[in-house]
Order: C-alpha cells, then structure tokens, then sequence
C-alpha cells in the first residue's frame, strides 16, 4: 500500500474542502462545480484510509493488550479484538487498491450508443432493432434519460442503423463494455424448415464531448441538408430538416433527422460530430499504451465479436469473460446488470493483477 500517495490524496482533500467553501470560488460557478466533482471522487479514498489508521490503531491497542493482560477472559477479548482488525485491516486494503485505480474519466459522462445491422440481412436488422430495444429498457430501469438522434429502419421494422444518446452520470461507466461484434442464432419468422440462422450486429458505445473537450472550425464542415424518411416512405418531411455532417480533415460522416426542425438536427449531429472526434483522440491515445489496453476486459476493438445470444437455448454468453446467464428473455428485456457487473469486476481484477 502506497502510504506517501494516500496522504496526499489527504492534503489534496483538506484543500478541496478549504476552497470549495470559500465565497469567491462559489461565486465562480464552473470552477466551484469543477471543484466539488474532484472533492467528491476523493472522499471515499479518504473515508476508507482514515478507516484503515483507525483499525491499525486498534489492532495495536489489542496487541499491547495481549502483551500486558494476565486475566484469562480479558486476554480472550484480545485475541477476537486482534483477529477482527486483522479481517477489517484486510478488507480496507483490497477496498483501497481497487479505489487507487487509475480510473476513466469518461466513467461519469453520458454517451452515445450507435447500433448497425451486420451479416444476416432482415435478420441482422430485426436483430439490431432488439438490441436497441434492450439498451433502451435498461438506460429507463436505471433512470437515465434517452434521446433519439439517428434511425434508418427496414420494411419489416428492423434497424439498419441506428443511434442515440443516453444521458446521466455514470451512463458511460454502464454501457462501455457493449462495445463490439454481438452474435445471434436463432430460427427467423421467414424461416420455413426451422433452420437456426447466425446474424450480428456491431454496437459502438461513444462518452459524449464537451464543448469544451473539442473545438471544430467551420471551415472544415461540409453541411447538407435532406428530407427525412422512414422505411417505405413512412415520416416523410416535407422540408429538407435532415442533416449531414462530414468532417473534412477526418473523413468522418454524422447525420440527423431525428427532429423536425432543421437547427435541431444540425445542434444533434454537431453534438455526435464532437463525440466522434473525442472517441478518435482517446483512441489514438490508447494505442499508445498497449500494455495498459491488454489489461482490461477485451481489446476495445469493435470489430471483437463479444457475445452470443442463443435464443433455441435462452442463453447468452460473453466470450470476453466466460459468462452464461440462462435468462435470454430477461435479458433481451434490458435485466442486463449483472452481465455488466461481470465485466466491471473482470476489468478491475485484470487491472489489479496488472498493477502488482
């Protein structure tokens, strides 16, 4: 355990608290907000290491106790003393080894999720709808706020491709490992002779910019405007509100007509245009770091297939960390929790074993 590092996590806390109080940083609203968010993700540092003194504190009472104590019960109230701060000691350890992880500072951001149908033709897209669905159901359960910003449906109401944002502290921390290659098999309605068939579709999960994080110059957009349609003709706009926006330097493409409203659709593709560029700028970071990126669950690279769902079975499996839940159903219903537990507690142990 790393004491020099704790107390200054300590000194740094005192400090926060000093100046979070002071009337001419409250007056300061961004810097007073900045601050309180550093503040807060140190404290259970601090909570959990001045927990820590204090039991060390009394396992060294127990053993002077147990040095110094002739009465037999009392010697016996030492030794479960001793034990217990030794357990306490222990446990406080491990809490404070996963707290001192370095941790990601997109974690609290919101983000944008993008669904594409992949191999499997309309079965790849009846696919991907689902997936939309569950990812839906489960940003509901967990109270964050979801907003459409792209669709492109089929005829028979599948999803070619579609995307929206997922807002609320800690939306990324929850959907970050949904990132990849996610694998079906199952028998489609068209299917006659009740053959399984093997599709995919590709999820892409995106921690939302800020403006302050990415600047675009104008000059490097290239703006074009449409109507908007659905599959079949269905919403047809009678207005060019649709919106497309390419990034001239990166070559990269975002389009929305989501909203009626042309400047609507244009402040929604901007938005999703600056995540797109944030997500390359820490991507092309973490390639530098290849020996951190193997210590976390998968390789982040969305072309990995990461899961299976088999629906003759009602199973899914995840293939980065070997987990099957025999609850497809559920699942497909957006009780996807304990699957991304699974992963959490999969990355943070990979980075523990990195770290020693």
């Amino acid at each position: 355990m790393n004491t020099q590092k704790l107390e200054q996590i300590v000194t740094k806390y005192n400090e926060l608290t000093q100046k979070i109080s002071d009337p001419q940083i409250i007056a300061d609203n961004k810097e007073w907000t900045k601050l309180v968010k550093e503040h807060a993700s140190l404290e259970p540092v601090v909570l959990s290491y001045n927990r820590l003194k204090t039991a060390k504190s009394d396992l060294a009472m127990a053993k002077e106790m147990l040095a110094s104590e002739t009465d037999s019960e009392m010697l016996a109230l030492a030794k479960e003393e001793l034990e217990q701060k030794k357990e306490e000691i222990e446990t406080i350890t491990s809490e404070l080894k996963v707290l001192l992880l370095p941790s990601d500072p997109r974690d609290e951001k919101s983000c944008i999720v993008e669904v594409r149908a992949g191999t499997g033709g309309e079965e790849a897209a009846l696919f991907a709808a689902a997936l939309v669905r569950m990812y839906k159901m489960f940003a509901s359960q967990h109270r964050f706020l979801v907003e459409e910003i792209d669709t492109h449906e089929t005829e028979l109401g599948g999803v070619k491709e579609a995307s929206f944002q997922v807002s609320g502290s800690g939306a990324y921390a929850k959907l970050k490992f949904e990132s990849g290659v996610h694998r079906v098999q199952r028998v489609p309605d068209t299917e006659t002779q009740g053959r399984i068939h093997t599709s995919a579709a590709t999820v892409a999960v995106l921690a939302e910019a800020e403006d302050i994080e990415i600047e675009i110059n104008e000059k490097d957009l290239k703006i074009d405007t449409y109507r908007s349609g659905g599959a079949g003709g269905q919403h047809v706009n009678k207005t060019d509100s649709a919106v497309r926006l390419t990034h001239i330097p990166t070559g990269i493409v975002v389009q929305c007509q989501d909203e009626r409203s042309q400047i609507k659709n244009r402040d929604k593709a901007m938005r999703v245009l600056k995540t797109k560029l944030y997500d390359k700028l820490i991507e092309e970071q973490e390639a530098k770091e290849r020996g951190e990126r193997k210590a976390q669950v998968g390789s982040g690279d969305r072309s990995e297939r990461i899961r299976t769902y088999n629906f003759p079975q009602g199973r899914v499996t995840d293939h980065r960390i070997g987990m099957t839940l025999y609850s497809l159903d559920t699942f497909m219903n957006g009780d996807i929790a304990s699957m991304i537990e699974g992963l959490r507690i999969a990355d943070q142990t990979a980075k523990l074993n990195a770290e020693s």
